[in-house]
């Protein structure tokens, strides 16, 4: 596809909240208190930057600056300003056109409660970039990189930038869902549904994972000891919660 060819500098923003919640059942609260731990080591400040330094690498993106916290008692948070040009260098100054609005940010968000048997894992990252390059590319990457139960996703894009002849241009890219972007591999694995406002470049996209095996959320728990019936009963427990987190439901709204 030809691209479209603009007046200036591409002024548009492009913004992606990507959001993962990944679910595990833990009866007691040693186990709840484990898995906790184990989220805070596996997803801490450096593995997240990582991570991120990977997304800016696929989109085009260069690292200005990063910034990066491991919270007590859990939780982590690392934030990257990036430059979505080349960056010119003249002695010892670095000059980077327009990257007020381009960065990269992820926070963490591992909880549980004594009185239920699940403990949960959150992951927000937002992309915002501004001029020719989207975060859209990096979906599957995300997804991926980790255990993504329920996901939901919102992209806007905001501003406008002009053509040639100086006639306003509010999207430079083709986009009727965010799945546009998901490969078909991935979205076979999950069940999505789609709330989109196009006429408003506002696009939602939610996927809950289709199939569960009960081994994969469990933690420091023998399943050959748990009968039939309660493994039934741990499963449709955390289908419950993964059904209330993909539909906003199950608490005071």
């Amino acid at each position: 596809m030809e691209r479209l060819k603009l007046y200036g500098f591409n002024n548009l923003t492009k913004a992606l909240s990507f959001n993962i919640y990944d679910v595990c059942y833990a009866e007691t609260s040693a186990e709840q208190q484990a898995y906790i731990e184990y989220i805070d080591e596996q997803y801490n400040a450096d593995r997240l930057t990582e991570i991120l330094r990977h997304v800016t690498d696929m989109i085009g993106a260069h690292v200005l600056n990063i910034s990066k916290q491991d919270y007590d008692p859990q939780g982590a948070s690392v934030t990257c300003l990036i430059a979505e040009q080349q960056l010119a260098r003249y002695g010892s100054d670095t000059l980077v056109a327009h990257l007020d609005k381009s960065h990269v940010t992820v926070h963490t968000y591992p909880e549980f409660h004594p009185d239920n048997h699940l403990a949960t894992f959150r992951v927000d990252i937002d992309v915002a970039t501004c001029g020719e390059i989207t975060p859209l590319s990096t979906l599957d990457y995300l997804i991926s990189s980790f255990d993504s139960d329920v996901i939901t996703m919102d992209y806007r894009v905001r501003g406008f930038t002009r053509d040639l002849h100086g006639q306003k241009v509010y999207c430079d890219h083709v986009i009727h869902s965010i799945q546009d972007y998901v490969s078909s591999n991935t979205l076979a694995q999950y069940d999505v549904e789609d709330m989109n406002m196009p006429q408003a470049n506002l696009f939602h996209t939610r996927m809950r994972l289709k199939s569960l095996a009960l081994e994969n959320y469990v933690f420091d728990m023998d399943l050959t000891k748990v009968s039939p019936l309660k493994r039934e009963q741990m499963l449709a427990t955390l289908q419950v919660e993964m059904e209330e987190i993909f539909n906003g439901t199950g608490g005071i709204r």
